[in-house]
């Protein structure tokens, strides 16, 4: 039986990710900073929350790191934890820093001090590449992050491939784009704008307040993503991956999807507020993924207008 490790299980891939792998018959662990005080809510929705074992572990520390690896026993690792908010990360730069960078790092060292064959998938990111000017990414555009996510993602993609190149580990980066889902917390914009459209639709006059509407995202399935990070760690060789749909939309167009499948014109209830704008903001985001569907036969099967109806008809009222 597999043995995997998802560090950062709480959040909306480690999810979904879990139950991938649990319906393929692996034995999952997973980590929180605090396993015993997460009520690991995306885990009771899936319905798998007594079939994995959590485990605390604070990515920063390298010894905790160290114990989660060891006890674990685990074959492959999936590296998602760390601060996953772009635009909180100009308010919080160290944690992001910190979670990111030295949580990736110390995985990496568990792994080369353990001595064991182990596989791990890091979690890379789209804000690496910063602002495209209309070009589609490939895995061989260079980087130049805008925010202190993206800084930090950049520097914990180096460090994958140096020690992958250095040590011999077989460590693999997705560069995923956005993805979204039902599980994603209020604080991403996707998920407080199907929110809104279904607070809306049931009678509520409060408008929806956002900031810039003509950014440009490559918007994918998460579920289809973490199907995408488990099959990178089943290849012979390890290499970097573009994980995307290929269809860049402003999210002008996502609000439209969204309010248009409860029935609203999104005119009417939408009002802009520059006061919400980052200070740096990527204009547009574009992906080629075709070294993903080469390689690993994955392609994705969910375009964002499905994608923000079905947000929209399982966001909750508060």
């Amino acid at each position: 039986m597999k043995t995997a490790l998802i560090c950062g299980i709480g959040g909306q891939d480690g999810g979904y990710l879990a139950a991938l792998l649990l319906e393929k018959g692996y034995r999952v662990f997973g980590t929180s900073r605090d396993a015993q005080s997460n009520g690991f809510s995306n885990l009771r929705r899936l319905g798998i929350q007594d079939r994995v074992t959590v485990i605390t572990m604070a990515p920063d520390d390298f010894r905790s790191v160290l114990g989660a690896v060891v006890q674990s026993e685990a074959t492959e690792i999936y590296a998602l934890a760390g601060q996953s908010s772009v635009g909180l990360s100009f308010e919080l730069p160290v944690e992001t820093l910190q979670s990111i960078v030295f949580g990736t790092l110390n995985l990496l060292e568990a792994i080369r001090f353990t001595g064991r064959a182990i596989k791990l998938y890091h979690a890379g990111s789209s804000e690496c590449f910063g602002d495209l000017n209309g070009c589609r990414a490939t895995e061989a555009t260079p980087f130049w992050p805008r925010s202190p996510y993206g800084v930090a993602k950049t520097s914990a993609h180096l460090l994958v491939a140096n020690y992958r190149e250095a040590y011999g580990i077989f460590a693999c980066t997705g560069i995923l784009f956005n993805h979204e889902s039902p599980h994603r917390p209020r604080r991403f914009v996707t998920s407080k704008i199907a929110a809104a459209a279904r607070r809306i639709a049931t009678g509520d006059s409060a408008p929806l307040i956002l900031g810039r509407l003509d950014i440009v995202r490559d918007w994918g399935w998460a579920p289809e993503f973490v199907e995408a990070m488990w099959q990178m760690l089943q290849q012979d060789v390890p290499d970097d991956y573009i994980v995307a749909t290929g269809q860049s939309h402003s999210l002008e167009a996502f609000v439209a999807a969204a309010f248009d499948s409860v029935g609203l014109d999104w005119r009417d209830h939408v009002r802009t507020d520059p006061g919400l704008i980052r200070p740096t903001d990527l204009a547009r985001s574009a992906a080629d993924p075709s070294h993903a569907a080469e390689r690993l036969g994955w392609r994705a099967q969910t375009m964002m207008p499905e994608v923000a109806r079905r947000m929209t008809a399982a966001a909750e009222v508060e």
